[in-house]
């Protein structure tokens, strides 16, 4: 948990962290101003030897940088396994405890009985976290508080010496004696530590101290005393192997005790569902994964999401699990080989983190990797022994869903290589515009583009076949970068393209890879305010202004909205950089600023403001060149394809008006 990236946890903010110290980075169109953000914390000690060896044999090897990627991504798709495998085995775990009461009870009805509490769980789903997070405590503290009481109770009552398995002699002593069926029985020992791969995903929606605390003095104690109980039971009814945790429940409790399990089943596939939905938009955020609908269910908690189709898709998955397999025996199979591979892959990146971040030798690193990678590889192999008897089902599903992931951002990139390299020659476009009939409408017209420099193809393809365009262009580009948040103040930067009279600007706005694009946002108004900021403290060390924008209509009186002031920065290109705080301008009704010492550039993106906004997107589709490989063709023109013309479209995203929208569509091949 020290690993953590600036208080995130999980695999990608593992591979975020690698991504801030060494040149791995998978996304195009990172800038040196980016490391100027305050969460971009990349201050340390100086490298090593080993760190800057590590460092420099990463950048100079694109194949390692790949096979890390496809690496992280297999650990991210395991991962997201558990969102499938939790939530069948947890159920039906505790629904099967019916069969101990009524043995006469046919296993169609477990079955059925479990498909139905998980349609229930997945259809809640988008009333959202908070609705029922307030009993989330209560069933987790009940649920540690009966097993361990049952454990001890157990404990007692069959066999008080069982506290010395606890002694590893033991666990030495039972893999002499039992050999090949010892290792394979790991595989299922393995389930006992489930859960904390989760954990660490999701460290971020609590602090490391908090989980320390409670793992230590209740979580980790109720655990040791349950499974002490259920080995004191089990040593003395050898015959109840199959089903000993309900028959060790006294009597008396036992309706109790099935309630409250059944209750923390579901509260525990909840927090995995959820973790699912924060990994899901974590990768769409990198361009791993295609674009879905991302709902927030809470406006008062920050990340409390809900994605439709992933919710959808985990439900059938779950059910199709839970028919198919219909055994907690073969679930587990699967669970455990995906939990067991999450676990490897974050010891494995845990290890770089520790030679190029934490700048340790790597002899310490090599060690830490031999003793936690060992264990983990012991537990890992023993899970492949079963592969046949469920484990396939998770490489199935995690095999199939990398493959989409990797397709998917190998297509992104290509087509950011695309837009790279026919970058438009704006002196060219201009100096042609006679001939052209090039001309300029009223209104501000925003060109979204992935670069963050240059003219992109589609504003060129666009003025070649509507030779006009608006008295003010914006250059948008929406980018993430490799940090979890970003504060409001530095969300947008704004440099001027072209001298003044061209008016040309561009606007690049960065999002984290946990951060969520505000669905009321009022992106217009904030977009000029920062413009007209940005020409108003262009070449002052100091800027003092402040303003407002409003939105005026009919006879009513100036209705003023805040938005942010500036703080100028200058990046090493001698561009005039702007981010912001709580800024605006204010104008009058009849469209005028009341503001007179306003430089003439202003009034005139405050007139163009009141003309209009148009908003102008690429629509392109992606084609492998002839001479390309079968792979290429299929994963391009086929899979890729499949994936583009069924995600949410990028305008949804950015939530453009329809009204205001142009189109231009293009065709690239890669």
């Amino acid at each position: 948990m020290s690993a953590d990236d600036n208080g995130e946890g999980g695999t990608f903010a593992l591979y975020s962290l690698l991504c801030r110290h060494a040149r791995l980075s998978i996304l195009p169109n990172q800038q040196d101003s980016d490391k100027k953000l305050s969460s971009y914390a990349t201050e340390g000690s100086a490298d090593t030897w080993d760190s800057a060896f590590l460092k420099s044999f990463a950048e100079k090897h694109q194949k390692f940088r790949n096979i890390l990627l496809i690496f992280v991504l297999l650990g991210t798709c395991m991962a997201i396994g558990d969102g499938i495998f939790t939530p069948a085995i947890s159920v039906l775990s505790a629904v099967s405890g019916v069969k101990i009461k009524a043995s006469e009870l046919h296993e169609n009805y477990v079955v059925v009985i479990s498909c139905v509490i998980l349609v229930v769980l997945f259809y809640i789903q988008h009333h959202g976290t908070s609705r029922v997070a307030f009993l989330f405590a209560p069933i987790v503290i009940a649920w540690l508080l009966c097993i361990s009481s049952i454990g001890m109770y157990n404990i007692i009552r069959w066999n008080p010496h069982i506290y010395q398995a606890l002694s590893p002699i033991y666990m030495l002593k039972f893999l002499k004696e039992t050999g090949w069926e010892g290792w394979v029985s790991l595989g299922g020992v393995v389930l006992s530590i489930t859960g904390v791969e989760t954990m660490f995903a999701v460290l971020g929606h609590f602090s490391a101290l908090s989980i320390k605390v409670a793992f230590i003095f209740l979580v980790y104690p109720c655990l040791i005393l349950a499974y002490l109980g259920e080995a004191a039971y089990l040593s003395q009814h050898h015959h109840d192997i199959e089903s000993s945790f309900y028959k060790a429940i006294p009597e008396p409790v036992f309706w109790p005790v099935f309630i409250v399990a059944t209750l923390a089943a579901v509260v525990g596939s909840q927090a995995v569902i959820s973790a699912t939905f924060s990994i899901v938009s974590q990768c769409c955020a990198l361009h791993c994964f295609p674009r879905v609908k991302i709902v927030h269910t809470s406006s008062k908690i920050y990340g409390q999401i809900y994605i439709p189709e992933i919710n959808w898709i985990l439900m059938c998955l779950c059910l199709i699990v839970t028919i198919i397999l219909r055994d907690t025996n073969r679930i587990g199979h699967a669970y455990g080989l995906s939990v067991t591979s999450v676990m490897f892959v974050t010891t494995c990146l845990m290890t770089l983190v520790m030679v190029i971040v934490w700048k340790q030798k790597a002899v310490v690193a090599a060690s830490f990797l031999v003793i936690f990678g060992s264990i983990e590889l012991l537990y890992l192999s023993a899970v492949f022994f079963k592969v046949l008897d469920g484990g396939w089902i998770s490489l199935l599903l995690s095999w199939t869903l990398m493959a989409t992931m990797f397709i998917w951002n190998y297509g992104s990139l290509k087509k950011h290589q695309f837009d790279l390299e026919n970058k438009v020659s704006m002196d060219r476009i201009l100096s042609s515009g006679p001939s052209l009939g090039m001309v300029r409408v009223p209104g501000i017209g925003l060109i979204y583009t992935n670069l963050v420099t240059g003219i992109p193809a589609i504003f060129g393809h666009f003025v070649t076949n509507l030779p006009a365009f608006h008295e003010v262009l914006v250059f948008v580009c929406v980018k993430s970068v490799q940090v979890p948040y970003i504060s409001e103040k530095e969300r947008f930067l704004v440099t001027r393209i072209y001298p003044e009279d061209y008016g040309m600007y561009r606007c690049v706005i960065r999002y984290g890879y946990k951060d969520l694009q505000q669905e009321n946002y009022d992106f217009e108004n904030r977009l000029v305010s920062e413009i007209v900021n940005f020409i108003e403290t262009e070449g002052e060390n100091e800027p003092t202004l402040r303003m407002q924008i409003c939105t005026c209509s009919g006879n009513s009186d100036d209705e003023a909205v805040d938005v942010s002031e500036q703080i100028l920065s200058y990046p090493n290109q001698g561009e005039t950089t702007m981010q912001s705080k709580n800024v605006g301008v204010l104008i009058s009704q009849d469209g005028h600023c009341k503001r007179p010492h306003l430089k003439d550039e202003s009034l005139h993106i405050l007139r163009a403001r009141e003309a209009g906004m148009a908003y102008i997107l690429g629509h392109s589709y992606a084609r492998a060149k002839k001479s390309s490989s079968i792979f290429k063709k299929v994963a391009i023109n086929v899979i890729y394809a499949f994936l583009s013309r069924n995600t949410r479209r990028p305008e949804v995203v950015l939530n453009v008006p329809p009204t205001s929208l142009l189109e231009v569509g293009m065709i690239y091949y890669v």
